[in-house]
């Protein structure tokens, strides 16, 4: 109902069919964003440097470090974060930071993997036509190069969304569970919607039912996300390629 999208579970206890998933989703977009917008451009800028001016030694060590990051489990991303935040801040520390932070070791990968396959598939012929014309390599990139693949580069960065917003291990270590809304990304736990349907589901009874109705939020939210994606492709892309 449109009350579980609003409501929080604020003095929400035992068999209480009242409460839903608004400070959940709050928390899965604060999280989401502040992973996308470090992932996003390190994942862009990684990928551009393998296939555009990557040789040598440093490539090469780039390229099995993003091999292995992509198979490590979630929860080893997890523990690594809240290491990392256990020993810069303290181990009472829990925020949405510390969450994105999580996301961003699991999602930086998948990008560098996507644009990096993206970028190759960009024929040489345009970079030779546009150096041919005088043009420096840094500008071939920006105007050629992403330009023509940017609609799979935003595919690509949509899954990498898609694949993190979901998680739940990572989370329950680093930003924890609240009942209210928390809009501070940098102190304080801040719930989301995986780990909200996990703690519902675990509770049993009504809980079951807003674990469900929170895994079919979270659907929503990835669709639409795939929508936007597609506009900002189709707007983008070089006419006749859309």
């Amino acid at each position: 109902s449109w009350s579980f999208l609003t409501t929080d579970m604020t003095g929400v206890f035992g068999a209480m069919t009242s409460g839903g998933a608004w400070h959940a989703i709050v928390g899965t977009v604060w999280v989401t964003a502040l992973a996308s917008a470090v992932s996003i451009p390190l994942g862009i800028f990684t990928a551009i440097y393998l296939v555009e001016y990557g040789r040598g030694k440093l490539a090469r060590g780039i390229t099995v470090l993003v091999d292995v990051m992509t198979g490590i489990p979630s929860i080893v991303a997890g523990l690594f974060a809240f290491a990392f935040f256990l020993i810069v801040v303290g181990p009472a520390y829990r925020s949405a930071v510390m969450g994105a932070v999580a996301l961003a070791v699991l999602m930086t990968p998948v990008v560098v993997r996507s644009v990096e396959e993206m970028l190759r598939l960009v024929p040489n012929e345009l970079r030779e036509a546009s150096y041919a014309l005088g043009v420096p390599k840094w500008l071939t990139i920006v105007k050629v190069v992403l330009r023509t693949a940017i609609a799979g580069i935003t595919t690509g960065v949509m899954i990498a969304i898609a694949r993190v917003i979901g998680e739940t291990a990572p989370l329950l270590l680093t930003v924890g569970i609240i009942n209210s809304v928390n809009t501070n990304p940098v102190e304080g736990r801040i719930a989301t919607l995986p780990v909200y349907a996990y703690r519902q589901f675990a509770q049993g009874g009504v809980g079951v039912d807003r674990a469900w109705a929170s895994a079919l939020t979270l659907i929503v939210i990835v669709m639409l996300l795939n929508l936007g994606a597609r506009l900002v492709s189709r707007y983008f892309s070089p006419k006749g390629m859309g």
